[in-house]
Order: C-alpha cells, then sequence, then structure tokens
C-alpha cells in the first residue's frame, strides 16, 4: 500500500477571505513570495504557488476600490518615507528574467490568457531592460563628468 506524505506549512493555515483587508492580504501574498525560493521540494513549491495564486484572486477584485475608513490612519505618516517601494533588479536579473518569460512562453501549452499576462509581463520587462541599458549614467557638468545617480547602479553592468 502506498503512503502519502502531506505537506504542511504555516502559510497553509491562514484563512483567506474576501473581507480580509488588504494589506494583510498583501503581507501574506509577500511571507509567500519569500518562502518560494526557500522551497526545495516541487510539491511544496507547487503548494505554495497555488495558494500565492489564491491569495491574488482573493485581492485581485479588491485592488481599485476605495481604501477602507479603518485602514486611512496606519497609511498616514507626517513625514514622507525616505524610500518607497520599487522594482530594482540588476542588470543580469532582468536578463534572466526575460529569457525565463521568452523559454516558457516557448514551450506554449499555457492557457491563453496566461500566455497573454506572460506576453504583456514579457514586453514590459524588456521594455524596462532596454530603457535601463541604455539610460544615461554620466553628466558633463564644469566639474568633469560625474555619475548619474542610478549609474551607480548600473556601472556594475556595463562599463563605459
Amino acid at each position: 500500500m502506498a503512503t502519502t506524505t502531506t505537506q504542511t506549512h504555516p502559510l497553509f493555515a491562514i484563512p483567506l477571505s474576501s473581507i480580509t483587508d488588504f494589506t494583510e492580504l498583501a503581507s501574506y501574498c509577500e511571507s509567500i513570495a519569500d518562502a518560494l525560493p526557500e522551497a526545495h521540494d516541487t510539491t511544496l513549491k507547487m503548494a505554495l504557488c497555488g495558494r500565492l495564486n489564491t491569495c491574488l484572486t482573493v485581492l485581485q477584485p479588491t485592488l481599485l476600490d476605495p481604501v477602507p475608513e479603518h485602514l486611512v490612519e496606519s497609511l498616514t505618516v507626517d513625514t514622507l518615507p525616505a524610500d518607497s517601494p520599487q522594482l530594482a533588479p540588476d542588470c543580469t536579473a532582468l536578463c534572466s528574467y526575460g529569457m525565463a518569460l521568452a523559454q516558457t512562453l516557448m514551450q506554449q501549452g499555457l492557457p491563453p490568457e496566461t500566455e497573454q499576462q506572460l506576453t504583456g509581463l514579457l514586453s514590459e520587462l524588456i521594455n524596462y531592460f532596454a530603457a535601463e541599458m541604455k539610460a544615461p549614467r554620466w553628466l558633463r557638468t564644469e566639474q568633469g563628468v560625474v555619475n548619474i545617480e542610478p549609474a551607480v547602479y548600473w556601472q556594475s553592468c556595463v562599463l563605459p
């Protein structure tokens, strides 16, 4: 008789509901995304991806809703934060992401809606990658040539 093993992970115990605050759902998505690179078992990785998809599916219909009154205070600050969220992978990661998406799309067999979403993501990713690769990195000033702030980030990828 075959024995079936079950995967348990603390992230599977968190209940998902359409009445859960979007901030909690976003944090939960973040926790799942952080757990994915650490999941080396294929079954666990698939289960985490499924859970992430479920959480995003619950979150998606609320994305354009007004912020609930009880969350306004927690999302209000007296001074602007020093940093704001942004996607800033280095050039090698951007290139690898683009290659992985292109390879996934070449395999075909995806549902049409998924293929359309991945194609859009690939297009936006590559347009961003190309714009970053072609962006100016230095500025001529009276004091000579100086780094443009984002260029510090890209210098490690493309040398003059």
